[in-house]
């Protein structure tokens, strides 16, 4: 089926920010640019007139609502997938996987399901959803290992493909140019003077604010200055998580220490500039993309030894890999990357063009009936 152009149909509750709604961004990318219709299906948001501009289509349906009036949604899917007659409809989310499975019903077989699990949901028959895909795409094997655990789904219809950077969004040994840097600076002139440490997250404590804050008042104790700047922990909705916070720093002494942000499009930079980029979160996660975006600028990462942060750290950087909840241990090895970190050598995996061309060539797969390609699990590690 060399030359077929395929129609691939994404699902997702929303296009604003996090990272399902980047990988939609990037699969529908890849499809647009090798000739394929890429359509995709959510309650719209600030990305959608990027999505356009990289050549896939997009239709407002509010399928992500956890609400039983969602299902009202199902038979206006089923006229759309009338319509469009997908090759694949890909589900990323619960909500929209629930939706899209109903709405397939009585469908022509030729339209294949398929989901991504990009997240450790608590377990149990909403979440199962998520297995009910041909093909369950899992984005790290902490997820493919998850899923064998908590579900009775067969691991061949598991394909493990890691989400992937983009080598000339973060190039290797990037450095902010002198103008960045003074703007930066002058923004937070609390943060000059001494090692940077970068904590990229959300305003919610899984994230680990405390513990890094509470690292640098013992680096602090040990004559060892930092700055630490928790990115992205300010946003409207935390105000009284920020508010917890800043009560913190202050018990600890740190008010001229510690920035809190809101989220910056500037990351790059930002983690460019770190001495340490920090992953501290306190529950395991699906994969971990900081990890990858400070490695591959060339800086060291520190974090907990559990979930996808661990699996990458294990296999791109075991020297800033610690227990979980060895705050101990933590300080340690702060303060060892901090006097010496080891070399960090260009990325050579988790490339965004790895995840976009075994996301097509497992779509192309299921559509030509290529058993053996589908018998085959794509993993990067």
């Amino acid at each position: 089926m060399e030359g077929r152009r395929l129609t691939v149909v994404q699902l997702a509750p929303a296009l604003d920010t996090g990272g399902v709604e980047r990988s939609v961004l990037e699969v529908g990318a890849a499809l647009a640019a090798a000739g394929h219709r890429s359509v995709v299906i959510s309650g719209g948001g600030r990305l959608v007139p990027r999505l356009v501009e990289q050549g896939s289509e997009h239709i407002v349906r509010s399928i992500g609502q956890k609400s039983l009036l969602s299902l009202r949604h199902i038979g206006g899917l089923r006229r759309l997938f009338s319509e469009i007659q997908p090759d694949i409809v890909h589900a990323r989310s619960r909500v929209p996987a629930w939706l899209a499975h109903f709405a397939l019903k009585g469908m022509p077989s030729s339209m294949h399901f398929v989901t991504t699990v990009h997240g450790l949901n608590s377990p149990g028959r909403y979440s199962a959803i998520m297995t009910r895909g041909e093909r369950v795409i899992a984005v790290s094997h902490t997820v493919r290992d998850y899923l064998i655990r908590h579900y009775e789904i067969d691991p061949l219809r598991i394909v493990v493909i890691p989400r992937g950077i983009d080598p000339e969004e973060f190039p290797y040994g990037h450095r902010p140019d002198e103008e960045w840097l003074n703007g930066f600076y002058a923004q937070y002139p609390q943060l000059a003077g001494a090692p940077l440490l970068t904590l990229p997250g959300r305003g919610t404590r899984l994230k680990g604010h405390k513990d890094a804050i509470d690292l640098v008042a013992a680096l602090k104790n040990r004559g060892i200055e930092t700055r630490l700047l928790l990115l992205g922990v300010v946003e409207p909705k935390r105000a009284a998580y920020v508010a917890e916070l800043r009560r913190l720093i202050e018990e600890r002494g740190l008010t001229d220490r510690v920035v809190l942000s809101e989220p910056r499009s500037d990351v790059r930079d930002v983690y460019a500039a770190s001495a340490l980029v920090l992953q501290l979160s306190n529950k395991p996660e699906a994969f971990g993309r900081t990890v990858i975006e400070a490695l591959a600028l060339c800086r060291p990462v520190l974090g907990y030894a559990q979930g996808g942060v661990g699996e990458l750290l294990s296999e791109l950087y075991p020297s800033g890999r610690v227990p979980f909840d060895d705050f101990g241990r933590l300080v340690e090895r702060a303060a060892e990357l901090l006097r010496l970190a080891p070399a960090i050598p260009p990325l050579r995996r988790y490339l965004l063009a790895d995840m976009q061309r075994a996301t097509l060539s497992l779509y192309d797969a299921l559509v030509t009936g290529d058993h053996a390609a589908l018998r085959s699990t794509y993993a990067m590690s």
